[in-house]
């Protein structure tokens, strides 16, 4: 594979992988602004010095001064702190503000008789024991409303884009304002800081928020908000909001529930109706990027918009502009952020270079539109959202569309105009030959079908062919390019992305031009809009059976652990080289397309090194929140999960503790594999992680206290049993040694009628040890298990508090028998139990106990060698 014609320039291109770097490097390595600014002009003015002189030193030098602008922007645009003031109020305490709202959201589901909506408002004042004080902060607010049945909550829960005009009704009958954006509030709430879980590897909810210019989090009843007048905001967002709102109601009109939660997603980026297990179905099959909007959905719809306006015969340039104009107004309205706008800039780059007859180089065009979206926002480099989508274009551009551009397009271009002989001359000789083929098989056809058809059906049939083997290729380029990025991100290998994106890219190029078209008749009338209704229906039964057929697979569930620094370097190093060598010959191109199949592979097929201790065990109580989650690991390298935490049944939330908080922390430790679960006993805090962990880890065994699994229990055993993960039933007596450590069961009792009338009793309460040196693991076990634990006269050096330090538990007695040296107690920040109980730390004190809370020093580590404990504190912020 050989060039006749130099590379093609990409100034834009490198100055924003410069920029890049400067935002990376700002991050890391602060410095007054100032010094940022006098090396910029510094380097400006040398760079022009030398641009008579050495042309090479001027380049570099303006590659540096992009990587200095870059740092010094980064640091200029830091996220601002949450005003102190709103801060020392953020105690759950009762506080009235005066707010206008910049976020609305849709009211979800809370309980049999209550709903619940996340908005953010803006503070304008704040008043609290009688005191008001002007204050501007962002707020995330969750506001629960009461109404009178089940079907008021369906009503209320499944009703997006009401009259934003009118006014909802709760349980008391009195008037709920709309939670429109710049509608004025005064509302009665109760605030509290948000705070991330203490673990290696956990997400930054902390800094989300606070790019997201929210300082704090509230809970408030929507019969104590109370609407003002007057209107405070942007019209510009105003607008944007109240066409979003109509644009959704527009589509529950349209199509049948079911159907308009993912029409939402994939037209509108409103992901608020969608189902957990469907987006697990999406990424599992790599088809995730359809469901929520991304740059390929918009350039699906521009193209159809700007092929719509040359056939009504539009010139040329007003279609491009008004192709460009209404991807622009579609970016805005969708405001999902990077992936569109990256979109919408890429293609008023490219038009704009087609309508002036320069150079359309897909390189620069990146780099311009990365340089435009990190002026706006430098934090998005940050962002997967980010990340992805500037890789999967330079992936296209840089790889796939050189190695496309002299193998398959000269002989796609060479379809055009078979008839015409003359246009030969103007191919290649290759494409001249195929030319030449292509008419004699129809010269042949036509004897039967005609000659205007006998050539149309080999030429289509090319077309087809050629067209589906671009699209296959690129498929498998971009499943391989993005690999290290699913990794490190969201811990995925999409095995089933190839075939699934086979199917679903099609289908989704006739989904949207269709699904824009019936919104928009639908304005006009319902029944002029039921064909184009028809057509994208038909086109998103296509996907979402696709979706659900390959995403139910077994072997499309690959989680892979956090890759390593030298994997990462490995697989940054390979796309380098594979973007310099498909430029460079057909075998090197070649080799360099293997060399990224292979370094996808291994980081999808070959196990991480988990960052663990030879040789010692471990005990590593994860921050949960107010829940247990332990990890054991042996000193022969077994890893056990006792409990893996989980949240209240009450609560109605979608977060799930066992995926994105253990799971996350165990991938952050290369751990991809577990050994055994263990589960204490039967409650939500403790058992409600445990699906998506033995969905994520496959274990072999599952241990648990109980004869007849009941209630919370059941269905847990039962994924088990489907597994084929063995269980087994510990009771008193049983003692095992497992991968190099002792284990001694304490309760539940043999001859004792495990149930779920009373979980806490029928706890699974052991020790680990290793030599002298022991773990006890306590569950939520109480006083009758307590006593039971100190007739067997156990030791433990360290000892895992029962009950989250419940004054129903860790007695004098039993603290006196095991005398403990450290003690660890699993535990939520400002939780509504009042735990760990004040008389708790007292008796462990006295004991002379050193105590430690995950709320306080998030994840504790101990290490037992056999006869000296180690304990660590992860010291994460």
């Amino acid at each position: 594979m050989t060039h006749d014609h130099k590379p093609p320039r990409q100034p834009l291109f490198w100055a924003a992988l410069a920029f890049s770097t400067g935002l990376w490097v700002g991050v890391r390595a602060w410095r007054p602004p100032s010094w940022w600014a006098i090396a910029v002009l510094a380097f400006v003015l040398a760079a022009w010095w030398f641009v008579p002189r050495r042309a090479w030193m001027a380049k570099s030098l303006s590659l540096g001064t992009w990587i200095l602008l870059g740092a010094f922007l980064i640091q200029v645009r830091g996220g601002q702190a949450a005003d102190p003031q709103i801060l020392e109020l953020a105690d759950r305490r009762e506080v009235t503000l005066t707010a206008h709202v910049i976020r609305e959201g849709y009211a979800r589901a809370a309980g049999p008789r209550s709903t619940r909506e996340s908005i953010d408002v803006e503070t304008e004042e704040l008043e609290s024991e009688g005191q008001s004080r002007p204050l501007r902060a962002g707020v995330r607010l969750t506001v629960y409303e009461q109404v009178e049945n089940s079907e008021g909550v369906k009503r209320r829960a499944s009703s997006p884009g009401g009259d934003a005009g009118g006014v909802e009704t709760w349980a008391g009958d009195a008037p709920v304002p709309p939670l429109t954006y710049g509608t004025r509030l005064r509302i009665r709430a109760k605030l509290h800081p948000a705070r991330n879980f203490r673990n290696p590897g956990a997400f930054d909810y902390e800094g989300y928020l606070q790019d997201n210019g929210i300082s704090v989090l509230g809970s408030a009843q929507a019969q104590q908000i109370e609407r003002l007048a007057g209107f405070s905001g942007s019209r510009i967002e105003l607008w944007r909001t109240r066409v979003h709102a109509s644009i959704v109601a527009r589509i529950h009109q349209l199509w049948p529930a079911g159907e308009a939660s993912l029409m939402d997603a994939m037209v509108l980026g409103e992901d608020s109706f969608l189902r957990n297990a469907t987006r697990t179905e999406f990424q599992r099959s790599g088809t995730y990027h359809v469901l929520v909007v991304s740059g390929m959905n918009l350039s699906i719809l521009a193209v159809a918009i700007f092929w719509t306006l040359r056939q009504f015969r539009l010139d040329p340039v007003l279609a491009a502009i008004t192709t460009v104009v209404v991807s622009f107004a579609y970016a805005l309205v969708v405001g999902v952020g990077a992936p569109v706008w990256r979109a919408a800039l890429m293609l008023a780059i490219y038009l704009g270079a087609r309508l002036l007859y320069r150079e359309r180089n897909m390189l620069n065009a990146i780099g311009a539109a990365a340089l435009g979206v990190l002026i706006a926002d430098p934090h998005s480099l940050f962002g997967a959202s980010f990340q992805l989508t500037f890789l999967a274009v330079f992936v296209i551009a840089a790889i796939g569309a050189p190695i496309l551009e002299q193998t398959t397009l000269p002989y796609a271009r060479g379809l055009r105009l078979l008839r015409a002989a003359s246009y030969d001359l103007h191919v290649a000789p290759k494409v001249a030959q195929f030319r030449l083929d292509l008419r004699m098989i129809g010269g042949r056809l036509a004897r039967f079908l005609g000659k205007r058809t006998g050539l149309a059906l080999p030429a289509i049939f090319m077309r087809i062919t050629i067209g589906l083997g671009e699209l296959v290729f690129m498929s498998a380029l971009m499943q391989a390019g993005l690999a290290l990025l699913m990794a490190y991100h969201f811990h995925r290998a999409t095995t089933m992305g190839l075939p699934a994106n086979l199917a679903v890219i099609p289908l989704t190029e006739v989904l949207m031009p269709a699904a824009a078209a019936a919104v928009g008749m639908g304005y006009v009338s319902t029944t002029l809009a039921k064909p184009a209704v028809w057509v994208s229906s038909f086109a998103l039964e296509g996907i979402a059976g696709t979706v659900h057929w390959l995403g139910g697979a077994r072997v499309a569930d690959l989680r892979v652990a956090m890759p390593s620094l030298t994997m990462i370097l490995i697989a940054m190093a390979t796309l380098a080289f594979a973007m310099i060598a498909v430029r460079r010959g057909r075998m090197i191109a070649l080799g360099a397309v293997a060399a990224l199949a292979c370094v996808a592979a291994w980081i999808a097929f070959v196990p991480s090194r988990p960052h663990i201790r030879a040789g010692v065990m471990e005990m590593t109580s994860i921050d949960v929140g107010q829940g247990d989650s332990i990890l054991l690991v042996t000193p022969e390298g077994r890893v056990l999960l006792v409990d893996a935490g989980g949240l209240p049944l009450w609560m109605h939330s979608d977060f799930d503790i066992g995926e994105q908080v253990v799971s996350s922390y165990l991938w952050n430790r290369g751990i991809d594999h577990i050994d055994t679960v263990v589960i204490s006993h039967p409650h939500a805090d403790h058992l409600g992680g445990m699906p998506a962990v033995m969905a994520n880890f496959h274990p072999r065994e599952l241990w648990i206290s109980v004869d007849r699994p009941e209630g919370e229990l059941l269905p847990v055993v039962a994924q088990a049993q489907k597994a084929g993960i063995e269980i087994s039933v510990k009771k008193e007596g049983d003692e095992f040694d497992y991968g190099g450590a002792h284990f001694h069961v304490l309760a539940p009792g043999r001859d004792q009628d495990t149930g779920a009338m009373r979980p806490n009793d029928d706890c699974l309460v052991f020790t680990a040890s290793v030599g002298s040196a022991a773990a006890l693991l306590e569950g939520d076990a109480e006083r009758v298990v307590e006593q039971r634990i100190v007739e067997e006269h156990p030791e433990a050096t360290v000892l895992k508090v029962a009950h989250h330090g419940s004054a129903t538990a860790t007695s004098a007695d039993l603290l006196a028998t095991l005398h403990p040296r450290y003690a660890i107690i699993s535990v939520g920040v400002r939780n509504v139990y009042g735990h760990p109980r004040r008389e708790v730390l007292a008796r462990l004190e006295q004991a002379g106990v050193k105590t430690y809370r995950t709320d306080e020093e998030g994840a504790v580590s101990f290490y037992l060698d056999g006869k000296s404990v180690t304990p660590e504190v992860a010291l994460i912020q």
